[in-house]
C-alpha cells in the first residue's frame, strides 16, 4: 500500500552499500522506518531527502514490515541547524528523544508539530536550551512521568513551592522540600517555568524571559528527573553537556 505523508527525519543508518534506513517522524502515523534504496548513491533521488532533521513530503510503501521509500520532496532542509554545530546538538537531542520515547505507527499530530516548531525556533536562534526544555516536557506524557507541578507533592499546599522531589515528581513547599532529602532546592520562579514549560506551545518563547541561573537550575532538574523516571540515556544528552561546560 503507498501512503503519503509530511515527515521530519529523525534517525538514519547505513544499510548494505547503497541504502540506508530512515526513521520518520509523520504527521500521519507517527514514528515509521523505512528503506531508501540506494541513497547512499551521489545521484540518488533519495539521497537529500533521506538527510537528519529534513522535513518534507514522502511517497511510503508500507506494510506489516520495514516500510520503503519511494520518493520524496524537501519542504524546509534546515540546512541552518545542520552547519551550525550547537543547533545540531540540541536538534540531535531532540531527533533521538523522539526516536526512544514515541511508539512505532502511534499517530502523534501534536508532537509532530511541537519537533516542527522547535527546530524552527532553533534555526530562527531562538534560544535553544528553553525551546529544547519545552519541546522535551511535551514528551514526559508519553511515558507516564508528568510532573506534578501546581501543588507540593507532599502536604497539597499551593504557595511557597521552592523545591523539587526527584523521587516524588513533583513540586515541593520548603517545609516539606527540607524533610526531603532528595529534592532539589529551587526557587517559586523555576516551578513557575516548569509548569510554563510543559504547557506553552514553543511559539511563545519570545515572550519568555528566562534568568541565567534560573535556566540552569530547570536543566538539572529535568536532566535528574527525565534520567531516573524514564532509564533512557542518550548520547545526544551527554554530547550536550560536553559543551555547555565548554560555554
Amino acid at each position: 500500500m503507498f501512503e503519503k505523508t509530511e515527515a521530519i527525519v529523525i534517525r538514519t543508518f547505513d544499510y548494505k552499500e547503497t541504502h540506508k534506513i530512515v526513521t520518520l517522524m509523520t504527521k500521519r502515523f507517527g514514528k515509521i522506518a523505512v528503506i531508501a534504496q540506494g541513497a547512499k548513491k551521489p545521484k540518488s533521488r533519495n539521497g537529500a531527502i533521506s538527510q537528519m532533521f529534513i522535513q518534507g513530503d514522502f511517497l511510503l510503501r508500507v506494510g506489516k514490515g520495514l516500510g520503503t521509500l519511494q520518493q520524496g520532496d524537501v519542504i524546509h532542509s534546515f540546512r541552518k541547524v545542520r552547519e551550525d554545530l550547537f543547533k545540531t546538538a540540541y536538534a540531535s537531542y531532540m531527533t533521538e528523544l523522539t526516536y526512544r520515547v514515541v511508539d512505532e505507527r502511534a499517530p502523534l499530530p501534536f508532537i509532530y508539530d511541537q519537533l516542527l516548531k522547535t527546530l524552527t525556533a532553533i534555526e530562527q536562534d531562538k534560544d535553544p536550551e528553553v525551546v529544547t526544555m519545552m519541546y522535551e516536557m511535551k514528551l514526559y506524557p508519553l511515558l507516564g512521568i508528568k510532573p506534578i507541578l501546581d501543588h507540593c507533592q507532599s502536604c497539597g499546599a499551593t504557595e511557597n513551592l521552592t523545591h523539587f522531589s526527584i523521587g516524588d515528581g513533583g513540586a515541593l513547599c520548603q517545609a516539606c522540600g527540607k524533610r526531603d532529602a532528595y529534592s532539589i532546592a529551587v526557587n517559586t520562579q523555576v516551578i513557575k517555568l516548569l509548569r510554563l514549560f510543559s504547557e506553552v506551545d514553543v511559539n511563545r518563547v519570545e515572550n519568555i524571559s528566562v534568568k541565567p541561573e534560573n535556566k540552569q537550575l530547570t536543566n538539572k532538574v529535568l536532566k535528574e528527573y527525565f534520567e531516573h523516571h524514564s532509564g533512557i540515556f542518550l548520547k545526544s544528552r551527554r554530547f550536550l553537556d560536553q559543551l555547555d561546560a565548554l560555554k
